[in-house]
């Protein structure tokens, strides 16, 4: 649970056209933008390297000041990240009330991945990364955490199976794939050369048999009669 609240200083900046965006980035600089608490929407900017480090270590609440004006709480509500490199391009951020529950993204992490079918050579496909939870923001986990141990081939994880720790509601359609394990292409030519030995065993038995037949034919033939005894 996050029971701190992490100092967030930024600087206010008025809103500008996308080429204006860009110098930002070029120079380092993270534009974003604070929603609601019944007031206007402010945008700011922030260096990356401070955002980086204080989204890294704080909780989900955040005490947001403004050209060092006094703090107020807000969530991140959205981080908008680069295609490629993974950095930050923009936040959105949320004034927030302590006293009343939120509606936020949580990060999801499974664990216990190396005792499922990855083993033998399977591939975890995990399509759902956060999930959205309700909570008071102090109460809000940093990450949700679900053990994927003993998972096979072709078996889903879905939203219903996760469990929100205490004092948090997970929302969401409880049939949402949140993970599964596909077969690899190893897996199929390694089942396939299996199933060729079985076969060419199977037909080797029956080549053997079929040679041992005629044999045991012969064998319980009665003698023929020469007539001597006529």
């Amino acid at each position: 649970m996050s029971e701190q609240s992490t100092a967030l200083p930024v600087t206010r900046r008025e809103p500008a056209g996308s080429r204006s965006v860009r110098r930002l980035r070029r120079e380092g600089i993270v534009p974003g933008t604070v929603y609601g608490g019944g007031k206007d929407p402010v945008s700011f900017q922030i260096d990356a390297r401070l955002l980086r480090n204080t989204l890294a270590h704080a909780g989900a609440v955040l005490n947001l000041q403004i050209d060092g004006s006094g703090a107020e709480p807000v969530v991140l509500k959205e981080r908008v990240r680069h295609p490629v490199s993974g950095d930050t391009m923009h936040i959105d951020l949320l004034r927030v009330d302590l006293s009343k529950p939120i509606q936020t993204q949580v990060a999801l992490e499974l664990t216990d991945v190396e005792d499922t079918d990855v083993r033998i050579g399977g591939i975890l496909e995990n399509p759902v990364r956060e999930v959205t939870v309700e909570a008071l923001p102090t109460d809000v986990p940093e990450v949700i955490r679900h053990s994927v141990a003993g998972l096979r081939v072709g078996v889903a994880v879905t939203l219903s199976q996760l469990v929100a720790p205490e004092g948090t509601k997970i929302i969401g359609d409880g049939e949402l794939l949140i993970a599964t394990i596909r077969t690899s292409r190893g897996m199929v030519a390694a089942a396939g050369a299996d199933a060729e030995i079985e076969l060419e065993t199977e037909l080797v038995g029956e080549q053997a048999e079929a040679e041992a037949e005629p044999e045991a034919e012969s064998e319980s033939q009665p003698a023929a009669s020469d007539g001597a005894d006529e």
